[in-house]
């Protein structure tokens, strides 16, 4: 019996695996995401089947069950109902119910008061870091929210926080031999002070920097719940930790890399901005007007749309796909390109475009199409601003110089749609604008979107 719970086990790994390496390909992340999904659905029961054998209390089990069903009830039902703008919101919630149960599993597991200097390690890292990933990502969630908190300060540098988190970490360890018989008092002073510090971690950092502090919040929690599978001797716990914890690594390098920003940067609060000169300068624009990008779009043989954050908060992806659809239907070549932190994450606009059934075929990357950009008849941006600004290949004192971007100013035509001139994450101008070429659409992104669509019918009658 025991060797058939541990190919169980060994099968649910090997799930999490095969789920993880599927979710890499666009076309095959829903059938990565159902099975690494199984392989938690057979770990779990697993685990209710040892417990079971194992005769643990009845009401034990009773809870447990209560909690897994309601658990995924609530689950469901905020699954349904979140929006997609709000996506990174909900990430950073979930993330910060995983690091409370990792908090919980250190705070029981300490109060047995284990003698192993080992388990001791264990326990006392996973609370800390647990700690850190509840309060943190509440954090996330309300600034991602544009909720604004009294506990905000700007002036926690990145050596006062660790100088906090030292601090935190070897008074802890150094209690933990001194009474090494009563550990439970002393886990809960360091539950208290590492959620404490969760909160002093995140406030300096603003709202646009979220999404990368939730993906390293999110490999926080990863590596919290590995140490609680040491504790205790879990190979799934230790596996699935460390996948969640190197995947929210690798996922934070990214988009920092994408940002042109780096780590340290981004944890400092500080974005560079540019000169104030530079900033206030008037900008020499060209506006169009719908019924002359209806009939750009027409015209047109090749076709690049470039969605940003703007589609997602305009709820226009629906608009945006049928747009796609009616210029397919008049032989139209249209792409999708999108850069890797458009939207709030990477992955984000992806999804959106998902949601609203634009194939993935349509969808290409940056680095696919940058070289042959001059083969678009028009590109059309939806939202975008700094990752279509070419200061990042031109302008070395430009606060995006360095920064990817998708060189649209190449095509032949570009159309700018935007509420207003309002600048983007980074806080500068976008030369894009000022450009021959280039010509801007104010308005609502799904009203200018939805009255293209009908003035292109009214010219294909």
């Amino acid at each position: 019996m025991e060797n058939l719970i541990e190919l169980g086990y060994l099968i649910s790994i090997i799930s999490f695996l095969a789920g993880l390496k599927f979710m890499s390909s666009p076309k095959r992340a829903k059938l990565g995401n159902i099975i690494a999904a199984a392989g938690m659905v057979l770990a779990v029961c697993l685990t209710i089947g040892i417990s079971i054998s194992a005769n643990i209390p009845r009401t034990n089990l009773l809870v447990l069950s209560v909690a897994i069903f309601f658990g995924g009830v609530a689950g469901k039902r905020i699954e349904g109902k979140v929006e997609m703008t709000k996506m990174p919101q909900l990430v950073s919630l979930f993330n910060a119910t995983g690091g409370a149960c990792a908090l919980l599993i250190g705070i029981i597991e300490a109060s047995q008061n284990p003698q192993s200097l080992f388990l001791q390690f264990c326990l006392f890292v996973g609370v800390i870091t647990s700690g850190v990933a509840v309060t943190g990502s509440l954090m996330a969630y309300s600034k991602l929210s544009g909720k604004k908190l009294r506990i905000e300060n700007k002036n926690t540098s990145i050596f006062t926080r660790t100088i906090l988190l030292t601090l935190l970490f070897i008074p802890a360890l150094i209690l933990t031999n001194i009474y090494a018989g009563a550990l439970g008092p002393i886990v809960y002073v360091v539950a208290i002070l590492s959620l404490v510090y969760g909160i002093l971690f995140v406030a300096p950092i603003g709202g646009a920097d979220m999404p990368v502090i939730i993906s390293f919040l999110n490999s926080i929690t990863g590596i919290a719940t590995a140490f609680a599978g040491l504790v205790y001797g879990s190979y799934v716990m230790i596996v699935g930790g460390i996948i969640v914890g190197s995947a929210g690594i690798l996922l934070t390098a990214l988009m920092c890399k994408a940002m042109n920003r780096s780590f340290l940067t981004v944890l400092s609060g500080k974005i560079k901005k540019g000169s104030k000169k530079a900033s206030e300068k008037e900008q020499i624009i060209q506006e169009i007007s719908l019924s002359e990008v209806a009939l750009e779009l027409s015209y047109s043989s090749k076709i690049a749309i470039v969605p940003g954050y703007g589609l997602a908060v305009a709820q226009a992806q629906h608009i945006c796909s049928h747009l796609q659809k009616l210029l397919e239907g008049r032989d139209t070549e249209v792409h999708f390109i999108v850069h890797p932190v458009a939207g709030r994450m990477p992955g984000h606009m992806n999804v959106l475009l998902a949601e609203a059934s634009v194939d993935y075929s349509y969808l290409k990357e940056m680095e696919e199409v940058n070289e042959e950009m001059d083969s678009y008849d028009l590109s059309l941006i939806i939202g975008a601003n700094d990752v279509v600004n070419p200061a990042a290949e031109n302008d070395e004192e430009s606060p995006v110089y360095g920064m990817p971007i998708i060189r649209t100013h190449h095509s032949r035509k570009v159309v700018v749609m935007k509420r207003g001139m309002s600048t983007g994450y980074a806080g500068v101008q976008n030369d894009l604008f000022e450009m021959d070429n280039c010509f801007l659409l104010f308005g609502d992104a799904k009203d200018s979107l939805t009255q293209l669509v009908d003035q292109l019918k009214l010219i294909s009658n």
